[in-house]
């Protein structure tokens, strides 16, 4: 399958502009998640043996540990298909309270040679509300074939100050539609978003998000959904500790490493595109931060590891590192729609054999 896509399928698709391919991508995906007995007879053909253990986090089950990384299905259309890919998990957005074009075209640009993509689309998306709406539609967390994340971020127009009150409409609107939540306090196309990893802003935020999460767990029929935070791989490891004591004082159920990058490392240092940088350059950082947290946790927290996975020895590299989860989506442009499989497929037979 990968050799069909990557010698036939995607040079006709690299013709296009890369959004317009991506839009191509989500539409198709989004029809396959209406015909439900294909996707059940493609989870068939996908299903690991029997021996390969499911893999618990989050107080989540996940059938295998590949999942779609955020930023793919900003608005929920094609999240249905992914179990029917072979993905043991799929992340929805990065959702805003308020529906937003984002940034100017061009905003994705692909790197082929490397195995990389620049982007700055600004968290395009059609907002809180809408997904919401979109998501009553379908099953609710227990009743899906895999578990599915909503991604969080910060709206363009809600200035720094009025970010936590922005975060909290947003999950207030999609939290029970989630198996877990995540807070996107990393994403370098929406000014100033980054400044959420500060120490006291980042306090703010995560106390509000988590009393939040308190009151709806304390209401009838309530329920506690797991919080996660993505974090930037251009951290230094003093920032990382920073981060890390407040994860641990709210008691956050587990960290995303890592999100785009902003560095240019070797052939980027002469290619003038902003945005953040994904794909195989990103692949050392993004192990380096994954070891150094599972380090300084103790294991305690659960990590999904994410960055410069492009075959299954870079996924099984981020696990080697401590990661208990993966996800990819740079790779997926380059290796294909069933990257997934093979690599769920790879890693379960290493734990076998193991």
């Amino acid at each position: 399958m990968g050799f069909l896509y990557e010698n036939c399928v995607r040079p006709g698709l690299f013709r296009l502009d890369a959004e317009r391919a991506h839009d191509i991508g989500v539409r198709l995906l989004a029809g396959l998640g209406r015909l439900r007995p294909v996707c059940r007879a493609l989870e068939a053909w996908n299903s690991l043996p029997a021996a390969a253990r499911p893999v618990e986090a989050f107080g989540l089950r996940f059938p295998n540990a590949v999942g779609l990384a955020a930023g793919f299905d900003k608005n929920a259309h094609a999240w249905p298909a992914a179990a029917a890919l072979g993905f043991g998990h799929v992340e929805i957005g990065t959702v805003t309270a308020r529906a937003q074009a984002g940034n100017p075209r061009p905003r994705v640009f692909r790197y082929p040679a490397q195995l990389a993509v620049i982007n700055r689309l600004g968290f395009n998306n059609d907002g809180a509300r809408t997904v919401a709406a979109r998501l009553a539609r379908r099953p609710r967390p227990g009743h899906r074939r895999i578990p599915l994340g909503i991604n969080l971020g910060k709206s363009k127009a809600a200035d720094i100050d009025q970010a936590t009150h922005d975060y909290l409409a947003s999950f207030t609107w999609l939290a029970d539609y989630a198996d877990y939540v995540v807070l996107n306090v990393s994403s370098p196309n929406t000014p100033g978003l980054r400044e959420l990893q500060d120490e006291a802003r980042l306090r703010e935020l995560l106390g509000a998000v988590t009393a939040a999460n308190r009151s709806r767990a304390a209401q009838p029929g309530g329920r506690r959904v797991p919080l996660v935070l993505k974090i930037a791989p251009d951290l230094d490891f003093r920032q990382v500790d920073a981060v890390l004591g407040v994860v641990d004082a709210f008691a956050l159920d587990g960290l995303i490493a890592s999100n785009t990058t902003v560095a240019r490392p070797d052939f980027f240092a002469g290619v003038d595109q902003a945005g953040g940088l994904s794909g195989a350059p990103l692949r050392r950082r993004s192990t380096d931060m994954i070891r150094y947290i599972v380090r300084a946790t103790g294991g305690r927290l659960p990590v999904i590891g994410v960055g410069g996975i492009t075959d299954a020895a870079s996924a099984g590299e981020k696990l080697d590192a401590g990661a208990q989860l993966v996800q990819v989506y740079t790779g997926l442009i380059y290796r294909g729609p069933f990257f997934a499989r093979a690599v769920a497929r790879a890693l379960a037979d290493r734990q076998i054999t193991a």
